[in-house]
């Protein structure tokens, strides 16, 4: 059986506010932004080429403090590009960073090792992680 992954509850404090940074400033797709009543709204974001989305919202997500969720990772092929469009989008992101060494031979020097993070304006932790290719 194939289990995929398909959407993680990003909990946030102001839904229009962070669904401007997920939009404009990191230019993940606003699949749809529901409001099933006035006490709650549901919006659905995919970053570029990803399967996996992410929802915020108001109302949906009552057990999770806002800016609580720590870890969310990314994968890109080229690290230093997704720097360039992070800080071009106004983010706060860190420097490109190498974490540990690779355990095979790689065909870019940055790939699994190379690094930079970044939390939304809740707080809430990104990692972006270079991978150009995958090990067969």
């Amino acid at each position: 059986m194939q289990w995929t992954l398909e959407v993680v509850v990003v909990p946030v404090s102001d839904v229009d506010r962070a669904k401007e940074f997920y939009a404009d400033r990191l230019g993940f797709t606003v699949d749809h932004d529901t409001r099933i009543s006035d006490d709650v709204r549901i919006v659905q974001l995919t970053p570029p080429g990803s399967g996996c989305s992410i929802v915020i919202g108001q109302g949906a997500v009552p057990n999770m403090a806002p800016g609580s969720l720590k870890g969310l990772q990314l994968v890109v092929p080229d690290i230093e590009a997704a720097h360039k469009e992070l800080v071009a989008g106004g983010v706060e992101v860190s420097d490109v960073q190498v974490v540990g060494e690779n355990p095979r031979p790689v065909p870019h020097p940055l790939d699994n090792v190379g690094f930079v993070f970044f939390d939304d304006p809740d707080g809430n932790s990104w990692a972006v992680q270079q991978i150009s290719s995958r090990a067969s």
